[in-house]
């Protein structure tokens, strides 16, 4: 269970879970729409292992964000740095688990702070693919000014669902995710804040890949073989890119939620093999 830890930034008051004794420092960083405490089940069988720190980002769980909306990758380093040293000390070197949104995090804070990073382990990770509709809904002027009108009158974009779904321009899986995400009104608002405070997490793969070969980090990827959301191709592309023998990935017998109990085993090895 997650004990309730407060770190204030700014006007700001951010939520964060810790569990363990061990002497190695874990940040795990969740994904869209969940929370820290996703990580606790984890608790049982790193504890000893590692301390396990886990915040919750903008506009989720017990996170009481009030900095408008945008978080820059920069003061977000700051606040890990703050909340490790305050916890494990300056000195410690830090494993990162990101799943999801989370992924695209860690894949930042490495681009960040690369001699801080001791293991990289992401779990069915954003960030290792461009997406142009992301980029024009939350980087432009235009593209957010579209994306706010249409999260507060969804009627049209629902027609273009039932017609991309009727003509099979996408997967059912991908159409179903989407209604979920514009059919409740305050869904579409979660969906809008937390998606343009985050629009300044790019990580840039090609300088990644080379902070992996030089500094020869492990990496390890963990996809479900039947996620329909985030796509192994990805990250077959980016291991491809010079960083074969550091990086390793894992396919296993799930979908898009490998945050589950049964995939427990996985996470352990990824992290310590």
């Amino acid at each position: 269970m997650c004990q309730d830890h407060f770190i204030t930034f700014g006007s700001s008051r951010i939520h964060y879970c810790r569990w363990g004794t061990g002497s190695k420092l874990l940040l795990c960083l969740h994904g869209y729409g969940e929370t820290a405490a996703t990580f606790g089940f984890l608790e049982e069988s790193l504890g000893q292992t590692f301390t396990m720190l886990a915040i919750d980002l903008p506009f989720h769980g017990a996170t009481d964000w009030k900095e408008g909306l945008f978080l820059a990758p920069s003061d977000l380093l700051s606040l890990i740095r703050q909340l490790a040293a305050a916890v494990a000390g300056d000195d410690r070197p830090w494993w990162i688990l990101g799943y999801s949104m989370g992924g695209r995090v860690a894949l930042q804070i490495l681009e960040l702070a690369p001699e801080k990073i001791a293991r990289l382990v992401l779990l069915a990770p954003d960030g290792l693919h461009r997406n142009p509709w992301y980029r024009l809904a939350t980087r432009t002027r235009a593209g957010n000014s579209l994306f706010r009108w249409t999260m507060r009158h969804p009627r049209w974009f629902f027609a273009v669902l039932r017609l991309g779904n009727t003509l099979n321009l996408f997967n059912p899986s991908v159409y179903k995710f989407a209604a979920y995400y514009i059919g409740d009104p305050q869904v579409r608002q979660d969906l809008y804040t937390r998606w343009t405070t985050l629009r300044g997490f790019r990580p840039y793969l090609p300088r990644i890949q080379q902070i992996i070969r030089d500094r020869q980090l492990p990496v390890r990827i963990l996809y479900g073989r039947f996620d329909r959301i985030i796509r192994k191709d990805n990250g077959e592309k980016f291991r491809a890119g010079g960083i074969g023998d550091h990086c390793q990935i894992t396919i296993l017998p799930a979908g898009h939620q490998l945050l589950q109990p049964a995939n427990q085993s996985a996470i352990l090895q990824a992290l310590l093999d």
